[in-house]
Formats: C-alpha cells, structure tokens, sequence
C-alpha cells in the first residue's frame, strides 16, 4: 500500500509526499538526512494528513493534484478527514 501525507513543519508551511512507510518516513524527516531539503530547515514536522491507496499510479496522480491546490484547499482536506 502506498500513502499519501501532508505534513506541518514548524513554520506552518505544509509538505506533500508519498510513502509505504508513512510512520519511518516523518522519523527521516524529523531525525535523519534522508528527509527532504524542504523539511530539514523547518523541523519539527508532525504528520496531518494521511490517505491509503492500492498502488503507485493512483498515488502518484492524487499527489501531483494536491501539491497544485491552495493552501486553503489543503487545510479543508486536513480538516475533513481522519489521519490513518
């Protein structure tokens, strides 16, 4: 299974990713050099945002169409759902 994540860095800015791991992938972010460049001056990170899909294609298109939202449109998507 794949999993689409937002995260909330410290300085409120949101992160988009995809991962199978979504628990090990907020710890490289916090903890280790493997997070990304964007995360790693903004950290601590806390995961807001988590949805389940059955393979990569279909993650990979949801995360192409959520990076393109507003803000706002993300926050409503983080609002309206329940992270696991």
């Amino acid at each position: 299974m794949y999993h689409l994540y937002i995260l909330e860095c410290s300085d409120k800015t949101l992160y988009t990713g995809i991962a199978v791991d979504v628990s090990r992938r907020v710890e490289e972010h916090n903890n280790s050099q493997k997070g990304a460049k964007y995360t790693a001056s903004r950290r601590p990170v806390r995961l807001v945002f988590s949805k389940e899909f059955a393979n990569r294609s279909e993650v990979l298109k949801e995360e192409c169409r959520v990076k393109k939202l507003p803000r706002c449109k993300k926050l409503d998507m983080i609002g309206n759902a329940i992270i696991g």
